[in-house]
């Protein structure tokens, strides 16, 4: 028994040594993520549409080229679909700093060509980050799965929460070429380093087409979505939430979110070995609603901050939790090809947070949005109870 906490200790160093790949690809992506808006307005001389229209390019980018970049991975191998996600992640870096260069001489083609990077990168992070997921399992074991995909998300978010103010940073001192220059060079780095590791075994055997992969994950990506537009409602609303109560600082709420986020990762992962993953997320989904609920009960912003921690660390454990699940029920030659179907849900509830919750809060007001997310929440949970009843022969 003594052994077992150091091999653990080394399988997770060995996990975030490939999920760190990841980690790139989002910090890729979170560079230009507080820049690109005052770019298009200013730089390139557009509208408010065109900047959310940048934006949101790479996030469809991402969301249509989910079968595709699963298929890749199950085909090729998840190391060969990770090398090809941060070759694209260099080349939008190369595309980016060309938009910067031609964008007082030519604006149009200096935003076409931003547009073709956000696209490139959109596909990218979908290979890198299915990619570093089937990699991870495969490499050890599927046992394993639980562990691999709470340090890829951990990764994620990372890059993303350190990416954006990282670049504000350097544009502010550098100028704007210096963005794409550093996405180009962290995508030619990573792509060195990962030349050099070990890939996993290529699963042989019959491949499911990706329709019935879809149908199979579809009940646990369900339950996904719905928790998952908790956050997309945090993320989007908690600033015009607290501007409408006339409370300051917003952003303490994501930070709160985000610590909770990440503590609960590190100290929980192995619950769901433990447990079985469906109860993880039954159990993981109440707390997040009882966090929602809170948020928009909430008399004063320190019991705000309490909720947003609540919702935080109740979703924590969900994605992992049900993606286990996932990998259960499909073969191993169709792996990358569920996670990517899985991870499909989560784009969609972010993508139809915004404009659902938009809705509601222009009817009922903002604190109506995190009742919704809550209600919402609760369905997951019913959702995953009633999964797990069903699996339990």
């Amino acid at each position: 028994m003594a052994a077992h906490p150091p091999l653990a200790a080394a399988t997770t160093r060995q996990i975030v040594s490939i999920v760190v790949f990841a980690f790139v690809g989002y910090l890729c992506a979170g560079l230009p993520l507080a820049v690109l808006p005052g770019y298009v307005l200013d730089g390139l001389g557009h509208g408010s549409v065109m900047a959310g229209v940048v934006i949101g390019t790479q996030y469809l980018a991402t969301l249509l080229s989910r079968p595709v970049t699963g298929a890749v991975a199950d085909r090729n191998g998840p190391k060969y679909a990770v090398l090809l996600g941060l070759a694209g992640c260099a080349a939008s870096g190369a595309l980016t700093l060309i938009s910067t260069t031609l964008h007082l001489q030519a604006p149009l083609l200096g935003t076409g060509t931003l547009l073709v990077g956000r696209v490139i990168l959109g596909m990218s992070l979908g290979l890198v980050g299915t990619g570093a997921i089937s990699w991870g399992i495969g490499r050890f074991g599927a046992e394993n799965t639980a562990r691999v995909i709470s340090w890829n998300g951990i990764a994620a978010y990372g890059g993303i929460a350190l990416g954006a103010p990282l670049g504000v940073l350097m544009v502010a001192n550098l100028g704007l070429w210096s963005l794409g220059s550093l996405v180009a060079l962290l995508g030619i780095g990573a792509l060195s380093l990962a030349r050099g590791k070990t890939p996993a075994p290529l699963v042989q055997g019959l491949r499911m087409p990706f329709r019935n992969v879809f149908l199979t994950v579809a009940p646990n990506g369900v339950a996904l979505g719905f928790g998952s537009i908790g956050f997309g409602t945090l993320a989007t609303f908690i600033t015009l939430y607290y501007a409408s109560l006339g409370w300051e600082h917003a952003a303490y709420c994501l930070s709160a979110f985000g610590l909770a986020f990440i503590g609960a990762r590190l100290l929980l992962s192995d619950a769901i070995k433990r447990h079985s993953g469906y109860r993880v997320a039954a159990i993981c989904l109440a707390i997040e609603s009882s966090g929602l609920l809170l948020l928009w009960l909430a008399p004063a912003p320190w019991l705000a901050l309490c909720g947003a921690a609540l919702t935080g660390a109740g979703l924590s454990l969900v994605y992992p939790a049900l993606g286990v699940e996932v990998i259960a029920r499909i073969p191993a030659a169709s792996r990358s090809s569920a996670l990517g179907a899985y991870a499909l849900f989560f784009d969609l509830a972010l993508g139809l947070a915004g404009p659902l919750m938009g809705v509601v809060a222009s009817a009922f007001g903002y604190a109506s949005i995190f009742l919704v997310a809550a209600l919402l929440a609760l369905a997951g949970m019913a959702l995953s109870l009633y999964l797990l009843r069903r699996a339990r022969p």
